[in-house]
């Protein structure tokens, strides 16, 4: 990413020379800096360009979150009508066999109130 920071490099080295820096001492100091400043300083636009790609990326994740979990609602419906389907089976077999019990239970009271009246 290009900076848009200019770093006067020969304002610097002067500065340093004024103070009792030898001219050796302000160069290598002014690379130095230069390079930090070049290398490793954030800008703005930096920033502003980070700023961009994150929003990208959070909008990117929001349609996929989207799409998920639409997926997973029309999943999640397949399977409670499975379930449904399968509870209203199992509910008529329930209800079949406790019909059949209960004619058996019907048919055993009279035999045994008919045996019981040719007792009598």
């Amino acid at each position: 990413m290009p900076h848009t920071l200019v770093l006067n490099t020969l304002s610097y080295a002067k500065k340093l020379k004024a103070v009792g820096f030898t001219e050796e001492q302000a160069e290598v100091q002014t690379e130095i800096l230069a390079d930090l400043v070049d290398e490793q300083l954030t800008t703005k636009r930096d920033l502003k360009e980070l700023e961009i790609a994150l929003k990208r990326d959070i909008k990117e994740l929001e349609v996929l979150l989207r799409r998920d979990m639409k997926q997973l609602e029309t999943s999640l419906k397949h399977d409670m009508k499975q379930l449904e389907s399968s509870f209203k089976h199992d509910m008529k077999e329930l209800e079949m066999r406790l019909t059949i019990r209960l004619g058996i239970m019907i048919a055993a009271t009279i035999t045994i109130v008919a045996a019981l009246v040719k007792l009598l």
